[in-house]
């Protein structure tokens, strides 16, 4: 689990030498070639062995993306893209070496429309930045990974998160890119316009392409309007089946829930410890619901009366926002709760998506697995839509130990799959899940996605050694 294989062609000293000394001259002390930087823009998340860039260029416009692009691409040297570097599964990785370009500097929100609520920025704006300029005019964006991810590594991860059961992923937001294509020039994949015939779907093509395809320079996405009453509702069951049934009963009576998290025994106590709450220690339900005063009300009647059906417990509800962010606050530190439970141990996150109908079986088998092993990876899910998390802890140095955990996370993997689920319903593939490609989609969906890189890359300069496994 500490590395990944690593067959790919470093490109020849000569050429990385000339495309070094070009960017030199064009970025000046925008190129950073020293060794803490690089190691910073590889990939340091999780248990993936870090793979340096040979160099970081800080752009601030489209055009330094261009430029860095035609540069390596002459010398066909490789190009990785990074935004804020919380992708878990070494999409930032250089394992061939090259140039990384850190969007940091491109946090620019250049047009709001809130007639049309929708918004064009650059791609190195955080989804936090984007809702505290929005706040004022009423609207937000609801897409909420956890992490205060840049919206350009958003949309090329096709992230997703807490509200994705109401206001679906990045996939479902994104209206249209601006995409730097690999000899340097822009590709504008749609327009401002709700929806669009007018020919193949390349938008929806580049998110969740991790950078494989093209560099995003530019972002079109959907806006909301803030609802007018927000609720946070907890509710504890007695086992995970019923924590499962109650939101498979939610989703099919149609109660419109924002928000629908799952927490199992372990993740409960890990957030009463870290974030001094004092929730029941049994399976339990964090829910939201949005709308007007009397339909927040309503949909949490409504939920209370399925979760009784369900062997629901305790359930309270609040709205006040100091309560709903000390809730929900909790659940965005599921991460580091869990690293609290044993100290000095690292934590490795892993995820996988099945049809809502196989929830509960896949929950139930995953926490008998995690006792048979013998092992501590207490679950988080947007269980809305089907998706789940491990957060698993483990020590580095126990062979033993380690060698159970990568047991446990391939078997996850594969169960998941057997139930007609993914390997990762928001992780991505990156370097870490290439390995079940092939089981999930089959040869030849994996020979159309060589051919689509080979069209659009041909000299696989864009973060090469990701999603698609080696033939």
């Amino acid at each position: 689990m500490a590395s990944i294989a690593n067959n790919l062609k470093r490109p020849e000293p000569k050429a990385l030498a000339t495309a070094l000394e070009a960017l030199t001259a064009r970025f000046g002390n925008r190129l950073v070639t020293s060794q803490a930087v690089r190691e910073q823009h590889g990939h340091t998340t999780t248990w993936l062995a870090n793979q340096p860039p040979d160099g970081v260029v800080f752009a601030q416009e489209t055009a330094d993306i261009q430029d860095v692009v035609r540069i390596c691409a002459a010398n066909k040297v490789p190009v990785i893209a990074f935004g804020t570097g919380t992708s878990l599964e070494g999409q930032v990785n250089a394992p061939a070496g090259g140039i990384c370009i850190d969007m940091r500097d491109m946090n620019q929100i250049l047009e709001v429309h809130s007639e049309d609520l929708d918004c064009v920025i650059q791609p190195g704006v955080t989804r936090k930045a984007l809702n505290e300029n929005l706040r004022d005019q009423g609207l937000f964006f609801p897409i909420d990974p956890g992490a205060d991810a840049s919206l350009g590594g958003m949309a090329s991860t096709r992230a997703s998160g807490t509200n994705a059961v109401r206001y679906g992923t990045m996939r479902d937001n994104v209206l249209a890119l601006k995409v730097v294509r690999a000899d340097g020039e822009i590709i504008k994949t749609g327009t401002r316009a709700k929806k669009s015939s007018a020919g193949y779907d390349l938008t929806h093509l580049f998110v969740g392409a991790e950078g494989t395809l093209g560099i995003i320079s530019e972002l079109t996405i959907k806006l909301r309007g803030i609802p007018e009453n927000m609720a946070a509702a907890s509710c504890s069951f007695a086992t995970v089946a019923g924590a499962c049934q109650a939101t498979i009963l939610a989703i099919q009576t149609g109660i419109p829930v924002a928000r629908i998290e799952l927490l199992n025994e372990a993740q409960v106590r890990a957030c009463n410890a870290y974030s001094k709450l004092t929730l029941p220690e049994t399976p339990l339900l964090l829910l939201e619901f949005h709308g007007s005063e009397a339909e927040v009300a309503e949909q949490s009647r409504n939920f209370h009366e399925i979760a009784l059906e369900c062997g629901g417990g305790d359930f309270s509800w609040t709205t006040k926002p100091e309560d709903r962010t000390k809730l929900w606050q909790a659940r965005h530190d599921a991460y580091w709760s869990v690293k609290s439970m044993r100290p000095g141990s690292d934590v490795a996150a892993t995820d996988v998506c099945v049809p809502i109908s196989k929830l509960a079986e896949c929950v139930a088998a995953t926490e008998e697995d995690l006792a048979r092993l013998g092992l501590l990876a207490p679950i988080v899910g947007h269980v809305g839509d089907g998706n789940f998390h491990c957060s698993m802890v483990c020590d580095r140095n126990d062979a033993n130990e380690v060698a159970r955990a990568e047991d446990f996370m391939h078997r996850l993997a594969q169960r998941a799959q057997a139930m007609g689920g993914t390997c990762t319903g928001e992780h991505g593939i990156g370097q870490g899940k290439q390995k079940y490609m092939q089981a999930e989609l089959g040869s030849e969906a994996l020979d159309a996605m060589r051919a689509l890189k080979k069209a659009l890359d041909p000299d696989n300069i864009f973060n090469p050694g990701k999603i698609l496994p080696q033939a």
